[in-house]
């Protein structure tokens, strides 16, 4: 049931893009007795495949999405990013909407109290906090600020998550509802992280300390680092491509 009403909330967002690719028009995953295959676009280095599930059900590794063609960075981070070492990240991505300034003060003391700069990720909440050490931002490429900072501070989203994991750097998860408490503790546990830190107990000291923690563990980012160059061997879109086109051919 829950599945289903996911599905449902894509319905129109599905219908649209398979029209626009030429595809059939949408059906379950059973078909006249047959299981129709199921991709998931998630390494399996971050969530190994369990064994129980038919060979139809597909763990492919992640699916990147396109940098927008003709991107550049704004002329203003890539100053700040000159001007002194690497930064922290801090963004929370559509989570929070309308306190962004609740957040921004929290965001700006928890900086000073860490000693070190950050590029903050306005979003939904609105985040404003701006100083000498700290740059809001508004929208920008993950895949290309994140192997320039020293961690990431997130909602551990799965998009997010997975940009931190293939840019090779610590993280500090910052869960707040949904999926986000799993991989939370999956950074945790992988060794890039230390303990999530949970949205509703976020105070300027517990980030501050949370910062510390991560950035003073070199193993952090060794082992980020490590499952980086893993990750790095995959190519989920491609094994997609490939198992339609086996389907397609038969």
């Amino acid at each position: 049931m829950l599945l289903a009403r996911a599905g449902a909330l894509q319905e129109g967002v599905l219908t649209r893009l398979r029209t626009r690719l030429g595809l059939p028009a949408a059906v379950g995953p059973v078909q006249a007795g047959r299981i129709r295959p199921v991709f998931h676009g998630f390494s399996p280095r971050a969530v190994p495949r369990p064994a129980d599930w038919t060979s139809e059900v597909e763990v492919t590794g992640y699916w990147w999405p396109a940098r927008p063609r003709g991107w550049r960075p704004l002329a203003e981070l890539a100053d700040f990013l000159q001007a002194g070492p690497p930064p922290v990240f801090i963004g929370f991505g559509s989570m929070a909407p309308g306190q962004g300034e609740r957040l921004g003060e929290l965001v700006a003391a928890a900086v000073a109290w860490a000693g070190v700069r950050a590029v903050v990720q306005a979003a939904w909440a609105g985040l404003s906090a701006v100083s000498d050490d700290v740059l809001a931002i508004g929208d920008l490429s993950h895949d290309w600020l994140f192997p320039r900072t020293a961690a990431v501070v997130h909602h551990a989203g799965a998009g997010t998550t997975a940009a931190g994991l293939r840019a090779g750097v610590p993280a500090v998860p910052v869960p707040v509802m949904a999926d986000q408490p799993f991989w939370a503790a999956r950074l945790h546990r992988f060794g890039v992280a230390p303990r999530p830190l949970p949205f509703h107990e976020l105070t300027a000291e517990a980030l501050a300390d949370a910062i510390t923690a991560c950035m003073a563990d070199p193993a952090h980012r060794q082992r980020a680092v490590e499952l980086a160059r893993s990750i790095a061997t995959e190519d989920g879109s491609a094994a997609v491509l490939a198992r339609i086109g086996v389907a397609s051919d038969g």
